[in-house]
């Protein structure tokens, strides 16, 4: 049984552990409101340029081909998990990286490469050996992402399809944001980019929206797709590097919230212990006072 002294001072270093962990709550909590904020702000856009590319490239004339947009083999995958740079976030790194473990081992006929945004991500798959072909640390481990940034990504993630043509497909793997206490592990395909059938149109639409639009080219399609579609790429990956820092903080949020609680019902167990080791400490002295005069 312990003695008085060491449960004094695992309440002592419990308290020390309870004041970090809400702090860092308070923090997470803080940065978890701009990064929700330029979410909401990122996802009309992101969206809606998807919606108008995709049915773009869908009336385009079969003769036309452009890079980001022809179909290839499915044979040689780049998958790009985006993690955070630091842990104590629940299990917001965990299920990211069973999603990818999941992927490869779903398609482990193809030839799969890795590129990771985030320290934890990259660290996992590097102790296993496995091929990581391109590494970002330090994109969300500060609360935000610029879009500079997310630019570097793109343009990294858009010369490795375009050159040679050495990669088929490229899948995107992060955490959407959905409240502070959800979040969604998202697996989609970002390279080449789908095309919207005509005879699907988007059941989201309005009724107006769901009429098929005939688009006019003031430009030529190679002029007009040229320009837009590594803006769509880089727009994309901007939005799932915002996604995944809101959630973050909000998974950080959440488990220091959690953690608080349990250093408090700690502490309530520890002082318990502590009363009554100190009151069988006071009973054994007066026994050993009353035994001691019955003596004399």
């Amino acid at each position: 049984m312990p003695n008085l002294l060491d449960i004094r001072r695992r309440i002592k270093s419990v308290k020390n552990t309870q004041q970090i962990t809400k702090a860092m709550k308070m923090v997470s909590a803080a940065k978890l409101k701009r990064a929700q904020d330029r979410v909401i702000t990122a996802r009309p856009f992101a969206n809606k340029m998807t919606q108008v590319l995709s049915a773009l490239a869908d009336r385009t004339d079969e003769n036309f081909h452009h890079p980001l947009l022809d179909a290839r083999g499915d044979e040689r995958y780049l998958l790009v998990l985006v993690t955070a740079d630091k842990g104590l976030c629940g299990a917001f790194n965990t299920n990211l990286i069973k999603a990818a473990q999941a992927f490869i081992r779903d398609n482990s006929s193809k030839q799969i490469e890795l590129l990771t945004a985030g320290r934890k991500g990259r660290d996992f798959f590097k102790r296993r050996q496995f091929t990581i072909v391109g590494e970002y640390v330090g994109l969300t481990g500060k609360g935000r992402v610029d879009f500079s940034e997310a630019l570097e990504v793109a343009g990294d993630i858009i010369k490795r399809f375009t050159d040679d043509e050495k990669i088929d497909k490229v899948f995107f793997i992060y955490n959407e944001f959905k409240s502070v206490l959800q979040q969604r592990v998202v697996l989609e395909q970002l390279l080449p980019v789908a095309r919207t059938s005509a005879s699907e149109p988007d059941p989201g639409a309005s009724g107006e929206e769901r009429n098929l639009v005939d688009y006019v080219y003031e430009q030529s399609p190679a002029e007009i797709f040229s320009v837009l579609l590594p803006r769509l790429v880089e727009t994309q990956v901007f939005r799932a590097l915002l996604e995944s820092v809101a959630s973050e903080q909000g998974a950080r949020m959440t488990a220091m919230d959690s953690a608080s609680k349990n250093a408090r019902e700690l502490i309530d167990t520890l002082t318990l212990n502590m009363n009554r080791v100190r009151q069988a400490a006071i009973t054994n002295e007066i026994i050993e006072i009353v035994g001691g005069a019955a003596a004399l």
